[in-house]
């Protein structure tokens, strides 16, 4: 069990920790994760939470440093209030951890159609029907809305429905994808570009119970490639994937918002590790804006 180390009679820093510890995930507990991460970062910070509804607010004060948006649940249930969050913390020059420069999760889904235009290798990915023949040929498609999140209005469909699926916001909303046939999912948990730990759920239809992988090298450079094409510097990013029949990972999503980190199930000196490179990611940023 870990033992708290003794706190300083002053920090140095103020952090607004984001969060609805209310929120409930299937298969997640996020509020014993914001818990456990509050109190190991206030051995070294002043540390105050507040639900995402009113972090904009107590960001425009001036009390606080910088601003942890963490386990906060599916932006799409507060859709304006993040856009607003957002476009006031531009505003004020506010400091945000994850840097607000995310072009993955943190802005929708569009970087699916991105990547694959650009030929990384990931899950291959349309908005519109008409382009379903780019995909591979299947027997089901998975559509969802491109804003979704946690499996928000996702659906399987024949290929003979896709001409026929509409896009709830309107031409470009909704992603389309062939279903893919995988041996398990895969995640890779980064702070600041650097490789922390990897899960994998082995069987493929219990996504949460996940248990220690050990990456090969070539698993690290497939994750450590998404990493390097996002535009953030400071921050926590999970990279999902699934391993096909015939060996290969292809990406499923690129988790640079508020990644649930599963530090429940792995060991206290991953957990140690994980926490000081958190507080190393939060350090550098301050003191990067301040030189």
């Amino acid at each position: 069990m870990h033992t708290a180390r003794p706190r300083t009679a002053r920090r140095q820093y103020r952090v607004l920790f984001v969060t609805d510890l209310a929120y409930e995930a299937k298969g997640r507990r996020y509020c014993d994760e914001d818990i456990f991460l509050t109190a190991r970062l206030r051995e070294d910070f002043d540390v105050a939470l507040c639900h995402p509804l009113d972090a904009a607010a107590l960001m425009e004060t001036g009390a606080f440093d910088t601003v942890m948006v963490r386990n906060s649940g599916p932006v799409l249930n507060y859709q304006s209030a993040w856009d607003d969050f957002r476009e006031r913390a531009a505003a004020c020059g506010a400091r945000v951890h994850n840097q607000l420069s995310g072009r993955a999760d943190m802005v929708g889904k569009q970087y699916l159609l991105d990547l694959t235009a650009a030929g990384y290798p990931v899950i291959p990915t349309v908005d519109d029907p008409r382009d379903a023949d780019r995909l591979p040929v299947t027997d089901t498609y998975v559509i969802k809305p491109k804003a979704g999140a946690d499996s928000i209005g996702l659906e399987f469909v024949t290929r003979d429905a896709l001409a026929t699926a509409s896009a709830p916001a309107g031409p470009g909303s909704l992603l389309i994808q062939p279903r893919i046939d995988f041996t398990y999912e895969v995640s890779f948990y980064f702070v600041d570009r650097a490789f922390q730990y990897a899960l994998h759920a082995p069987s493929p239809d219990r996504r949460w119970h996940l248990e220690r992988y050990a990456p090969t090298p070539e698993d690290l450079g497939f994750a450590q490639r998404f990493v390097d094409w996002n535009t953030i510097d400071h921050g926590i990013q999970r990279v999902d994937a699934c391993r096909t029949p015939t060996g290969e990972l292809l990406l499923v999503e690129l988790e640079d918002l508020n990644p649930y980190l599963s530090l429940d199930l792995v060991d206290e000196p991953t957990r140690d590790g994980f926490v000081s490179a958190l507080k190393g990611s939060l350090r550098r940023q301050l003191e990067a804006d301040r030189a």
